[in-house]
């Protein structure tokens, strides 16, 4: 998914929806991102746009500043959360509830979540934008790394049409 994403934001792409029903898989296991309804081609990277999915808004789109690419890396911190404990970190019953425990960064994490998986997400879901993990460190972050199968893996079997490259 970093890979992915870094491939759109290297093209001036912002997806502005990342979210599970957006990540579709190939035959061969590979991902691939879908739903660029929302998205933009954006070489000022400055957009003012309210749009997205409630859960996984980054609190620059909720208080309607202006905003980049750093949005799809906020939405990377709530899919990795989401995918991790089967809820969103700021998930509440009520929209403006969502909204105020967003732009508070008001969320825990469950205690089965080890440390890295933690400062994975907490290095995502960062009030500040500019502070935000950028993909290409997060692509070399230990949470990642020990995860990833990468082509010299044993595990690594696209030749079978079985491919599992990354988790």
């Amino acid at each position: 998914m970093i890979n992915a994403l870094k491939f759109c934001h290297d093209n001036n792409v912002i997806h502005r929806d990342i979210k599970p029903e957006n990540i579709l898989l190939g035959f061969h296991g590979e991902l691939k991102i879908s739903d660029f309804g929302w998205s933009v081609h954006a070489p000022s990277q400055r957009r003012h746009t309210m749009c997205g999915t409630i859960d996984y808004l980054p609190p620059e789109i909720i208080q309607r500043q202006p905003y980049d690419h750093n949005v799809d890396i906020w939405c990377i911190g709530v899919l990795t959360y989401e995918f991790l404990t089967g809820s969103a970190p700021f998930e509440s019953n009520d929209s403006q509830a969502t909204y105020e425990r967003i732009v508070t960064l008001k969320f825990s994490f469950p205690d089965y979540l080890s440390d890295l998986a933690k400062d994975f997400i907490s290095k995502l879901l960062v009030l500040m934008p500019q502070k935000r993990m950028q993909l290409v460190d997060a692509a070399e972050h230990d949470w990642i790394k020990h995860f990833a199968i990468t082509e010299n893996d044993p595990n690594h079997r696209c030749n079978d049409c079985n491919c599992v490259k990354y988790f």
